[in-house]
């Protein structure tokens, strides 16, 4: 893709971190989010990939998508760029790490509930203000009562309230708080630990918890066991785990 903007962009030993960089607030607009979206389509087809983390320059997240871009003359536009990161979030295979300071809200904490876990500095405040000026938060709208119930989602998205990463974290919404209001190190001892895995294993366990939700027990559990047994146990990495552990050494993962 052409130069970046508004992100900045980096990927080894099978990470990549996706850094907002428009301040002050990194609130998005149109190109932002084209950018975002350019990033994330070419993510899908790495296979080494094991891990995503999206996190921000200066004091906040991201304060939302721009109020401009939400007038008549550019909402359809709009709102097909801005769903289209989270249909592309839906389809990376590997966990996505959101690092979070600051103000997280609107389109910024949608972006941020859309990975797959959060980590909050102390300091965090999360919340959808758009109704305060007579919006409602599409994906917030179906992502959120997965994660926090229903009712919780309404009161969210109804009310505009600001939430602190401590009842963030109590709703089910938030993984971490980070107690020294330093994300950014509380992720990386996440990441490092997904980075010792084999990326193939990895996305097998991803698949495993998101493919079977919503089905009732016993189709569930047929599902993740023929996962299990006709796709995990066929796989060298797996045979590679059970060798490494019988000899005690580390596994050399093939991704196989």
């Amino acid at each position: 893709m052409s130069e970046l903007k508004y992100l900045k962009f980096n990927k080894a030993d099978g990470i990549a971190r996706i850094t907002l960089n428009r301040p002050k607030f990194n609130m998005m607009n149109i190109e932002m989010m084209d950018e975002l979206n350019s990033l994330l389509a070419g993510l899908l087809t790495d296979d080494e990939l094991k891990c995503v983390a999206i996190d921000a320059e200066g004091k906040h997240f991201c304060t939302g998508v721009e109020v401009a871009d939400h007038k008549p003359e550019n909402v359809d536009g709009m709102i097909a760029t801005f769903n289209r990161i989270f249909e592309l979030t839906e389809q990376l295979e590997v966990p996505i790490i959101a690092v979070v300071q600051g103000f997280c809200l609107g389109g910024g904490m949608e972006l941020a509930i859309a990975c797959d876990i959060i980590v909050a500095g102390k300091g965090a405040q999360f919340g959808q203000p758009e109704i305060k000026v007579g919006f409602l938060p599409p994906y917030a709208a179906i992502r959120l009562p997965w994660l926090v119930g229903p009712a919780r989602a309404v009161e969210i998205c109804t009310t505009g309230k600001f939430y602190s990463a401590e009842e963030a974290h109590g709703m089910g919404m938030v993984a971490h708080v980070s107690t020294d209001d330093q994300p950014a190190e509380a992720a990386e001892k996440i990441i490092q630990d997904i980075r010792s895995n084999s990326p193939l294993i990895i996305r097998l366990n991803k698949r495993a918890v998101k493919q079977h939700l919503g089905l009732d027990f016993k189709t569930a559990l047929a599902g993740v066991s023929d996962l299990f047994l006709n796709r995990l146990m066929k796989t060298e990495d797996t045979l590679e785990g059970i060798a490494s552990y019988e000899e005690k050494r580390k596994p050399v993962w093939k991704n196989k």
